[in-house]
């Protein structure tokens, strides 16, 4: 008897969930936006701009319990010149299906009149999702040759934007597109809370300035997975007031590696809880480092490379305290940023310069707490070809590495 009351009573509360669950979906809806009902032509010559904008605001103010889907369909090329689309949104979520192309201006005079610092940009939107096989092309060529190198003075304009910005949307994802030559950066995510990038494919050449893969600034919680990246500068970059960012399963090369910085040019900057594992570089310029101008101050803290593979690399190993990427008016300071609490475990592979570990620090203000575990890291040259490490002001300590790094101290 007892038996059958137990099976009566989940029996009962089952169908209760089950109807409650019905009710709830039965209040959200979902609205689908074609760029193409909106006036999108898609062939690759007419400016489809107007036509995304008006699907985005048709979008953004659909009933505010529910989800709007922007559709963008496969088979056709969308022309568009410099677009923001910004919020808040009614819909809790917004979803933008990229299955065709779009692509950017291929004159700057079609770029004239713009604000230069973003191609296609989404501010403000929370809940937002970007997804598809499409493909993103910002006709970079033909800003590379006048392109600013490095990091610029205070300032400098570089006239190129960045391809992608996302700017304060929270609960933001980004998945499965290709984004090739950007004029400048491919993706940059700034003041964003819960992020995930994953599956993309950023294509850039290796000879390409200032394209970097991935740009994280002022952002927490971002996780950044299972994507192959290719340019002409750092694949990813985390900048400061960023925290709690997880990189895994990254494909790397041609590139700068995945870089910490540069932090403190012109003031303050914080970085922690960053952890990059699982990743391979393949003749990267650098595989992984945390770089700082002179002068800055602030802190870069608990940053852990876990399992990383490298391919004829230049520079594998890297804290360099000193950079100055032009080489010109290079200043020498007694502030620096702080770093500590950083570890290095696990990594092993090729080495094409012979000086496969630099920790350059501030002789000011020491790197402190820095941990070597099972690094073994030999020349890509040949086989038997002497490898070494060197260090400033660099303090940890140090467990089966090769080459023996003797220079961390205690």
């Amino acid at each position: 008897m007892q038996v059958q009351l137990i099976i009566l009573l989940v029996g009962m509360l089952s169908t209760t969930l089950a109807s409650t669950s019905l009710s709830r979906i039965s209040l959200v809806s979902t609205t689908i936006f074609d760029v193409t009902k909106f006036g999108a032509k898609g062939d690759g010559k007419s400016d489809d701009s107007q036509a995304f904008v008006k699907a985005w605001k048709a979008a953004c103010q659909a009933q505010r319990i529910g989800r709007s889907i922007i559709v963008i369909p496969a088979r056709k090329t969308f022309l568009l010149k410099p677009v923001s689309f910004s919020g808040p949104c009614k819909p809790s979520r917004v979803f933008v299906q990229v299955s065709g192309n779009i692509v950017g201006p291929a004159k700057k005079s079609d770029w004239s009149g713009y604000h230069l610092d973003s191609w296609l940009s989404f501010s403000m939107v929370n809940g937002l999702t970007v997804s598809g096989n499409g493909r993103i092309d910002g006709q970079g060529p033909m800003w590379w040759k006048n392109a600013c190198v490095g990091n610029p003075p205070p300032g400098t304009t570089c006239h190129a934007p960045v391809a992608l910005m996302f700017k304060r949307c929270n609960n933001l994802r980004l998945n499965g597109l290709t984004h090739i030559n950007s004029p400048r950066v491919h993706i940059t995510v700034t003041t964003c809370k819960g992020v995930i990038l994953s599956n993309l494919h950023i294509i850039a050449p290796e000879t390409s300035p200032n394209t970097d893969g991935i740009n994280i600034a002022s952002s927490t919680n971002v996780n950044i997975r299972d994507s192959i990246i290719g340019t002409g500068d750092d694949c990813i970059a985390i900048s400061g007031g960023s925290s709690n960012i997880k990189i895994s399963g990254i494909m790397c090369g041609p590139g700068h590696g995945i870089s910490i910085g540069a932090l403190g040019k012109g003031g303050v900057d914080v970085v922690e809880n960053i952890q990059v594992q699982n990743c391979t570089m393949t003749k990267t310029l650098a595989g992984v480092r945390i770089k700082s101008w002179q002068g800055g101050r602030g802190y870069a803290r608990k940053i852990s490379f876990k399992a990383i593979k490298f391919d004829a690399v230049y520079n594998p190993i890297m804290i360099d305290q000193y950079y100055c990427p032009t080489q010109k008016d290079c200043i020498t300071s007694t502030s620096a940023v702080k770093i500590s609490d950083i570890s290095f475990i696990g990594i092993a592979g090729t080495s094409q310069m012979d000086n496969v570990v630099n920790l350059s620090c501030s002789k000011s203000v020491a790197c402190t707490n820095i941990v070597m575990d099972s690094v073994y890291i030999s020349s890509s040259v040949t086989p038997k070809r002497k490898v070494f490490g060197t260090c400033i002001n660099a303090h940890g300590r140090v467990s089966h590495v090769k080459p023996s790094i003797n220079c961390l101290k205690p």
